[in-house]
Parts: C-alpha cells; structure tokens; sequence
C-alpha cells in the first residue's frame, strides 16, 4: 500500500513512516519540516502528494493548548482547513482509505461516576475551586465525590479548550468525507503519547517533555495541580503499530470508527513524574499547586474496541517505557513554530 504521511517528519508521524515500512508499505512523507511547501492548506501541493497514493494517514496537527483562544485562528488555519482542504483533495483523486490522529480532548473529563447518582458528567472545573487547591470534579447533582474510570468512544463530546475543538472538527469532517465518498475513516484517539523524538521544551509538546527536559537540565520536574490527575500514557512505538493496523484494517464504508488509542493502565502525572526522575537518577519532582484553564482532571482510555476490531495491543510497559525514555534524544523544535503530528 502506498501512503500519505502528513505531519511524516514529526514525533508520531515520523514513528508510523518507521512502522508503515517495517510492515512492507511505501510511505511518502508530506511535512512543512521537510519541504516548506507541503502545507496540508495548500491545495495544489496535496494534489500533487495523491498522485498514486491508497491512503493518507493525517498526523498534521498543531497540538497542546495553546495560549486560551489568543491562537484560536491558528489552530483553525492548521487544523480544520487543512483537514477540509485534505478530504476535499482525497476526493477528487479517489483516495478512499483514511486514518485520522484523532486526541481524547475531544472528551473533556473523562468519565465519572457518583456513589448517589451513577454515571456524571461533570462541567468545567471552577476557578475559585482551583485557586484553593479543590481540584476534584464533584457531581453536578449532589456535589459528591466522584469516583474516575476508564473512557470509551461512546462517551459524548466535549472540547474545553481551542484545540480540543479543532480536534473534534477533524473527525466531522473526515466523517463528511466518508460519507460523500463512501470511504472508509477511522480516528485514533490518542492519550499521552510519549517516547523518542518528542519536542524540547516547547509549550505544545506534553507533559512528559516537559519533565524530560527539566531532568536533562538537572532541574526537577514541575508537577501541576497535586499531582494526582490521572492520565494514559501510551508510547509512541505502539501508536504507530495502532496506525498500521488502521491503515490495514477491513474498515466500514461511508463512516467514520473512532478508536480510543491509550495503554489501558492509568496512571497519575505524579506517578509519571517519579518514574521518569528515578530513571534519570533525579532530582525528585516538585509539586507546585499550580494549573491551567482549558486542563482535565481525570481523561484515562478504554481500548478494548481498538483491540477487538483490529487486533492491537500495546508492547511497552509503563517501567520499561519510562526508562528508555529517560535515555532518549529529544528533539529540538525551531522556537517560532509550533509542532505539528
């Protein structure tokens, strides 16, 4: 099979090209990184990238939170025109075969349930709770604690942040792709992707370069709220197997199958912490009380349909993930550009 990489020179796009190759596939890289005129927006060069392909795995994203909604258009700009302009190009050339980097932000919280009430939904967290350090959700009905669980794809939308909306774009369009072409559409839903090549030090990258970074200075790794957030940190390695298995699966015609992509273990950002600076050999994390708007308490992934329908399943532990990622080479990012993957 031959396919489109966008985002291909990026941290995950870069790891699919690698696993795409090792499964006998021809992966042709479109990526800013590699040629300044492979823009996903523009769409005489997408054109042009079609020719002879079977299928495009889109990775090309700008990513993390960004700056409230200051960077609102540009999310929009990278995001959703260069999903529309892609699926718009796709469809001319009759491509009919897509895998979309879909992100579990497009849940908000995860999910939730009330000793008194049952399965909640939880509205964005307050800022004078956060200000006093009451970080915990309580239930909208009886403001009882919450009890956090896994995640899955029946769970409805919904984005609190910019680039949580951009994400949750992206799969509406490619579902309005799918069913204009009746072409087959799947997103993964990405948890915490970590591993070899991550971005240094930028804000866009995620909370285990940060710590990464912080460790390589010497420095201790800065832990927001108390540390206790949950989260599903999935290597990078393993997300691209899941994008392989994607590309090849006998996917449905005509709509879009979403695929939450995560370990299946949660595991709290302090926890993630520690484990990274005991393999560095420290020094211990610190943690600072400190949070972002737009931020989730608790978002941990059930995979059990991705493993199911297509038959993946993660291969790096949390332990062997983190002490190889303690050794892995980061990578430097241009600082007036933001990543895209």
């Amino acid at each position: 099979m031959r396919v489109l990489v966008t985002g291909g020179a990026g941290f995950i796009g870069s790891h699919v090209v690698d696993a795409l190759r090792e499964s006998g596939h021809e992966a042709v890289v479109y990526d800013v990184r590699d040629d300044p005129g492979a823009d996903v927006r523009d769409a005489e060069a997408v054109t042009r990238a079609l020719a002879g392909v079977d299928a495009v795995c889109h990775q090309a994203a700008m990513v993390g939170l960004g700056n409230g909604v200051a960077d609102a258009a540009d999310y929009v700009s990278h995001n959703d025109l260069g999903t529309a302009v892609l699926v718009a190009a796709m469809a001319r050339a009759g491509v009919r075969r897509l895998v979309l980097a879909g992100s579990m932000v497009v849940y908000g919280e995860g999910r939730y349930t009330c000793p008194r009430h049952g399965v909640v939904r939880p509205g964005p967290r307050a800022v004078p709770d956060l200000d006093a350090g009451r970080f915990e959700p309580r239930c909208p009905a009886c403001g009882e604690e919450l009890a956090p669980g896994l995640v899955s794809e029946d769970a409805p939308a919904d984005p609190r942040n910019v680039y949580a909306a951009t994400k949750l774009a992206q799969e509406h369009l490619a579902a309005a792709w799918a069913r204009c072409t009746n072409g087959a559409a799947l997103s993964l839903r990405y948890h915490n992707v970590y591993g070899p090549r991550m971005p240094r030090d930028t804000p866009y990258a995620g909370v285990a370069s940060f710590f990464r970074s912080a460790l390589a200075r010497g420095e201790a790794p800065r832990v927001f709220e108390d540390g206790r957030q949950r989260r599903d940190f999935v290597h990078v390695r393993d997300v691209a197997a899941a994008n392989v298995a994607a590309l090849e699966a006998d996917a449905a015609p005509g709509v879009l199958t979403a695929y939450n992509t995560g370990s299946g273990t949660p595991r709290t950002v302090g926890e993630m912490a520690r484990a990274l600076a005991d393999a560095c050999g420290g020094p211990e994390p610190v943690v600072t009380g400190q949070y972002r708007l737009g931020d989730v308490r608790h978002i941990t992934a059930d995979s059990s349909r991705l493993r199911a329908e297509l038959g993946w399943k993660p291969r790096v532990g949390f332990d062997e993930g983190m002490r190889e990622f303690a050794r892995d080479e980061l990578r430097e990012e241009p600082r007036e550009e933001r990543p895209e993957d």
